[in-house]
């Protein structure tokens, strides 16, 4: 069998109510979109500040090709780090009040040269069910041992690691749930942590730069001191607007990194230009309203939802509203797409079976009139 006709033949054994499609506009990413001539009020983009068309990032995007070119041109590690980056993790260092950052191509990049970097065979790393799918593949692609527990289930997790006699013991969780958007519970696993002698990480993706006093993320909002965490990942292409990622820690892990991390090693720089403009969002972040707006507009969102909706407790921009089957998902989705309205249904395999769902995502940049009408059409679609 040629692998032409295998594929087309394993395509059409799946499930359709599974298929995923692309959508391309030919917008900046923002709120008001067009998509095939259909005007959209977008609530899916991870875009949580309104930065990915910002002027002012635009501008400092432009200003950094014209100092430094298009492209790096090669790997940290030979000739590819320039000024902007090495200016870049000290910001973020000195934002996430650690000794030291490292920038990554990719919070999936990140995440795998972190696990790959530090766990060895003989050791063993424990993960909530929910985690992201980059720490999961991670954590496979490692030699440690893998052992998960149920999302949020801090009694299982103690149990687990009281049974462990791995050499090293590693925790990872995300800390804002990307489907489901509630946080860990930063201080029992950092308490946990401290009780077995284990590490602890923490991929913060969706919480670094919306929450805490200065965007500072999970670790900030839970009124925890930074090195709580022995390991802090977050990106910078979801509330910061532009491309990227960083982990941040003590000095001796961003050596290591620099030494034993082969997907920061073995790969191109990004663009120095890119770095300059998350310069400039990383203090719009911090010094402007625009957190402050996108807690409010949470806060709305929760407030006029009618009771009879499934949906997720959660105080971040990620909303979830469980509708279980990936069918109706979808129908919800295309109809809302018909009203106006884009928002993604998310299906298994990316939530668990018979938890399909609306991924509702709120951006700073949202009008109160606009999610009050995306509320409205749901509850007509919904009887």
């Amino acid at each position: 069998m040629t692998l032409k006709h295998y594929l087309k033949q394993q395509l059409q054994a799946q499930d359709p109510s599974l298929y995923r499609q692309r959508r391309t506009h030919a917008n900046p990413q923002q709120i008001e979109q067009t998509l095939n001539g259909q005007p959209l009020i977008n609530f899916c983009s991870n875009d949580y500040l309104g930065l990915a068309n910002n002027s002012t990032v635009k501008q400092a995007l432009q200003q950094g090709v014209e100092s430094y070119g298009v492209g790096a041109g090669a790997a940290h590690l030979i000739s590819g780090h320039q000024q902007p980056h090495h200016a870049l993790e000290k910001m973020l260092a000195q934002v996430c009040k650690r000794e030291q950052a490292l920038l990554f191509s990719t919070g999936y990049m990140a995440n795998i040269g972190v696990l790959s970097a530090l766990l060895q065979r003989g050791d063993a790393v424990f993960m909530d069910k929910l985690n992201h799918a980059s720490l999961i593949d991670a954590v496979q692609l490692s030699p440690a041992k893998r052992q998960r527990y149920r999302h949020g289930d801090m009694q299982q997790l103690e149990e687990q690691l009281a049974r462990s006699d791995a050499k090293h013991k590693l925790i990872v969780s995300d800390g804002v749930f990307s489907m489901d958007g509630d946080m860990a519970d930063i201080a029992v696993l950092q308490q946990l942590a401290k009780r077995y002698d284990a590490w602890l990480m923490i991929d913060d993706a969706h919480g670094f730069g919306v929450l805490g006093s200065e965007g500072q993320g999970s670790i900030a909002a839970q009124g925890l001191p930074s090195d709580s965490v022995d390991i802090y990942m977050a990106t910078l292409g979801k509330a910061l607007g532009t491309f990227g990622a960083f982990v941040a820690g003590d000095n001796a892990l961003i050596d290591w990194l620099v030494q034993r991390a082969r997907s920061y090693i073995y790969t191109t720089a990004s663009p120095a230009a890119l770095a300059k403009a998350t310069q400039v969002s990383l203090d719009l972040m911090q010094h402007s309203d625009k957190r402050a707006r996108l807690a409010d507009n949470i806060a709305y969102f929760r407030a006029q939802v009618p009771t009879s909706w499934q949906l997720l407790p959660s105080d971040s921009a990620i909303q979830a509203l469980i509708v279980k089957d990936s069918q109706k998902a979808l129908d919800l989705s295309a109809a809302l797409y018909q009203r106006g309205f884009w928002v993604t249904a998310i299906r298994p395999p990316t939530v668990p079976q018979h938890t399909a769902r609306l991924r509702i995502t709120l951006s700073a940049a949202h009008k109160k009139k606009q999610i009050k009408h995306l509320i409205e059409t749901i509850q007509q679609l919904l009887g």
